[in-house]
């Protein structure tokens, strides 16, 4: 049974997501500051790719890249899909599954620290808590199963 307030949990939930995957990729590029100023993680492409390199470094550094555009890829596509409310539950899980990966990642290479200090854990149960939601209101997901009736 959901309550009155699903529909607007949902909601919150899916936009904050969404724009903490978009925040991300935002960083990569500068767009939070350059390397090294205060509250940025890379500051741009290049670092990030180094620190993909790190997590993935059972990968030849060439593909480090390849790694680092696909996770950024992703991220941008599944901020996409939760914005605009198109197959939440299935974006849901593989964000989450994603986010997961990203934390194990994380724990192995760098510490058992580091995905706590940046919420990941979090974020990918949030990910799939949103996945058991039965219906997402505010969605094109609801706009067609409405119009399908």
């Amino acid at each position: 049974m959901e309550s009155k307030y699903t529909n607007i949990t949902q909601l919150f939930l899916r936009f904050a997501i969404a724009l903490s995957f978009l925040s991300a990729v935002a960083d990569r590029f500068g767009l939070w500051g350059a390397a090294g100023s205060a509250g940025v993680s890379w500051g741009n492409w290049q670092n990030f790719v180094s620190y993909a390199n790190t997590l993935n470094f059972y990968l030849p550094t060439q593909l480090g890249e390849i790694a680092a555009i696909a996770a950024t890829a992703l991220e941008v596509g599944f901020a996409l899909l939760l914005l605009i409310g198109f197959k939440i539950k299935l974006t849901a899980i593989a964000s989450g599954v994603m986010l997961l990966a990203f934390a194990i990642a994380m724990t192995v290479s760098v510490s058992i620290k580091a995905p706590f200090d940046y919420s990941v854990w979090t974020g990918a149960a949030a990910c799939f808590l949103l996945s058991t939601v039965n219906n997402y209101r505010y969605s094109i997901d609801n706009s067609l199963k409405t119009a399908l009736k």
